[in-house]
């Protein structure tokens, strides 16, 4: 096992990885730019190091610099996080380089899935559903082709693309020519790298995604699905597990077509597998090759600690149990926080004045803020994720919305109002909504 692990990476993902660590007997290294001086991982590591100015390009996305502190601390492996460099193959090929472990899958797999298209053709080939697309686009004339063969509505998506930078809809002839060149431009601009290619747009989906752990000597396992649906501008805002959409035997099908796919392309550590879900048929359409935000849902009803599986496996560990010892109980539902005007999402940084997270049984606050901590303006906006677990899915959704009303954060406006919004509307009780529902909702709700 490892001795010594660098956290690159800020916010509460470095506090949930430091506590793993902790819990593990490994010392932890902290890295943070000039702004994240005080941060609570900073605070808490039995080292730190700083690594640039606030901006992000200068520090947590400064390789280098993030090397030379591991190598100057002595740590023995490297965890990403998520977002930053989690997902970077260059940085993963670095790490390794350099005699330090990469806590994640070989650069290899991130670049096969991390890559659209490629991640599209090894879907294909190892048999998981696709929706219906095409290969990168070439031209406008090329964009038109596609369009007639797959069939109106279309989105044109960047091959590089995440966060729902790139993603164009169309739904006729024209449209699809302005959607192909406003795609290019918005990819090159976001990811250096304008390669785009198209699917057929569903209108009315869940998002559906399955957590996958795999160790080194080829066994996997899945963890379940956990329902992504409520979004806005293609980024999540709560998430949910059981999916209350799929019932026992979609749930087992979808997690063991998952779990094969997986152990056909010979894939290692965490993994998400995200599938749209529309009239009982699922649909393929990326992998994330690292921890994944919502991912304490995932833990809560199964008992597993995905962070400690993730170093474990990285160091050679098997997984020492198989899909059948995998058990579900309960529901659990996460609401991400974010410091944001709840109305306009304008970010808000600013000093925190007022702390109390809720607590009580099942209910966990992942967050590293504390009263007298200020926001700094240059990263994203997420504060807190609160993770409520119950015996039943309604008993989940009362233990929320208390967990809700408990939740105080003075100093900055945040998204709670919203959240405390979402799960008190009818459909989202009765379970009845799709990744449109709340853009939908709120345009409704501005109207009145």
């Amino acid at each position: 096992m490892f001795e010594k692990v660098l956290i690159a990476n800020r916010g509460e993902v470095a506090l949930r990885i430091h506590r793993a660590c902790k819990e593990m007997g490994i010392k932890t290294v902290a890295v943070h730019s000039e702004a994240d001086a005080d941060a609570m991982h900073v605070r808490l590591a039995d080292e730190a190091v700083c690594i640039g100015p606030a901006r992000s390009t200068d520090s947590y996305l400064n390789k280098s610099a993030i090397i030379s502190a591991a190598l100057i601390t002595g740590a023995d492996a490297i965890h990403p996080g998520f977002g930053f460099l989690s997902e970077n193959a260059d940085f993963a090929d670095m790490v390794e380089l350099h005699g330090i472990t990469f806590i994640g899958p070989s650069s290899e797999q991130m670049r096969t899935m991390g890559d659209k298209v490629a991640a599209r053709e090894a879907a294909i080939q190892s048999g998981l559903p696709v929706v219906p697309g095409s290969p990168a686009l070439e031209s406008v004339e090329d964009a038109v082709k596609w369009g007639a063969k797959i069939g109106y509505p279309v989105i044109i998506k960047a091959s590089a693309g995440g966060g729902g930078k790139g993603m164009k809809q169309a739904y006729n002839e024209e449209e699809v020519k302005t959607a192909f060149t406003m795609a290019k431009a918005e990819a090159k601009a976001a990811f250096s790298n304008d390669v785009v290619y198209m699917e057929k747009y569903l209108q009315k989906p869940r998002h559906i995604e399955i957590q996958i752990l795999a160790d080194k000597h080829g066994n996997v396992v899945h963890l379940g699905e956990r329902d992504c649906s409520i979004q806005r501008n293609h980024q999540k805002v709560l998430e949910e597990t059981h999916s209350p959409a799929l019932n026992e035997q979609q749930r087992e099908e979808i997690g063991e077509i998952a779990r094969k796919a997986m152990e056909k392309i010979g894939y290692y550590n965490a993994g998400t597998i995200e599938f749209l879900f529309e009239e009982g048929k699922f649909y393929f359409i990326e992998m994330n090759t690292r921890l994944q935000v919502e991912h304490p849902i995932t833990e809560a009803i199964t008992g597993i600690d995905i962070v400690r599986e993730q170093i474990r496996i990285a160091s050679g560990a098997a997984l020492g149990y198989t899909q059948k010892d995998i058990k579900f109980a309960g529901h659990a539902i996460e609401c991400r926080i974010n410091a944001e005007d709840p109305e306009t999402f304008i970010p808000c940084a600013g000093k925190i004045t007022d702390w109390h997270a809720p607590g009580g049984l099942g209910v966990r606050v992942d967050s590293a803020i504390y009263s007298g901590y200020s926001i700094p303006p240059y990263y994203d906006s997420m504060i807190a994720k609160l993770i409520v677990y119950g015996k039943t899915r309604n008993a989940c959704l009362m233990r929320l919305r208390r967990a809700l009303e408990e939740f105080v954060i003075g100093g900055t406006k945040t998204t709670i109002p919203l959240q405390q919004e979402i799960i008190s509307q009818p459909e989202f009780i009765d379970g009845n909504y799709n990744i449109h529902w709340l853009e939908k909702h709120m345009a409704e709700t501005k109207k009145k």
